[in-house]
């Protein structure tokens, strides 16, 4: 099973779950942990092969991961947990694994929050994406994923995201990575799919104005996404908003899950 800690509320039923990207962990949601415990039951995840998931049993077993594979393994956590209902929020490729959640377990689902979401892949990420297949092999997977950091977080603002992530990379095994790098094979058939249905659950995309690699592509989503789906953007941020802005992130996702009990 996926490493997890929970925070529980003395009073609230009410659950968030947290799913970090690729690259990352648990730790990256630091700065929301403070202000979401004072409302909510907490469950924070590591990913397997990241964090304190890297002894997933399961994964040493599997050549290849999907993203079906991936989200199954959160379930596999909130059944433990008996959570039958939660509120997902993710960052950046954590926003794809819970999409296959919600595409597979819709009834598990609150409402989906998507930091730095990824639902289209620009000529840039895809044309990095080509390169790095090509030379996975033969570059360090930390060199490779240093390219893709400063190309999707190039500002200065942007440094403690940047770095952050990079040294959470810093902790995974080169065949862990490569694992998740393969993923990039599956992902834009995937994604199109995304796009093309809306499904029954509260969503709420926040983005940062600085993300150039992907806000775009949420700007566009949310004018025939109309059902259930807002758009926040949080100006002077990038790509990781919950760490470029976090009080900003708190205040309006924390209002958002209020709100919706009106």
């Amino acid at each position: 099973m996926l490493a997890h800690t929970t925070y529980l509320h003395p009073t609230s039923t009410e659950w968030v779950t947290f799913v970090h990207g690729a690259g990352g962990s648990s730790t990256i949601w630091f700065k929301q942990i403070r202000d979401f415990r004072k409302d909510f039951n907490v469950l924070l995840l590591d990913l397997r092969g990241h964090g304190r998931s890297k002894t997933n049993i399961k994964s040493l077993f599997e050549k290849r991961y999907t993203f079906q594979s991936v989200a199954n393994d959160v379930i596999d956590v909130l059944d433990f947990l008996k959570i039958k209902k939660t509120h997902f929020i993710g960052m950046s490729l954590g926003t794809i694994v819970i999409r296959q959640l919600a595409e597979d377990y819709s009834e598990r689902f609150n409402s989906m929050i998507m930091g730095g979401a990824i639902m289209k892949m620009n000529y840039q990420s895809r044309f990095l994406m080509t390169v790095g297949n090509m030379f996975k092999h033969m570059i360090p997977y930390l060199v490779l994923y240093k390219i893709f950091a400063f190309a999707i977080m190039p500002r200065s603002a942007h440094k403690e995201s940047r770095n952050l992530f990079i040294n959470e990379a810093k902790k995974l095994y080169q065949k862990e990575f490569l694992k998740w790098f393969k993923l990039t094979a599956d992902i834009n058939p995937l994604l199109k799919w995304f796009r093309e249905v809306e499904l029954n659950i509260p969503t709420l995309y926040v983005m940062g104005s600085e993300d150039h690699m992907f806000l775009p592509s949420i700007e566009k989503l949310i004018k025939s996404h109309t059902k259930t789906s807002e758009l926040i953007v949080i100006e002077d941020c990038g790509h990781v908003v919950n760490v470029d802005q976090p009080q900003v992130f708190n205040e309006k996702v924390i209002n958002y899950i209020k709100n919706l009990k009106k």
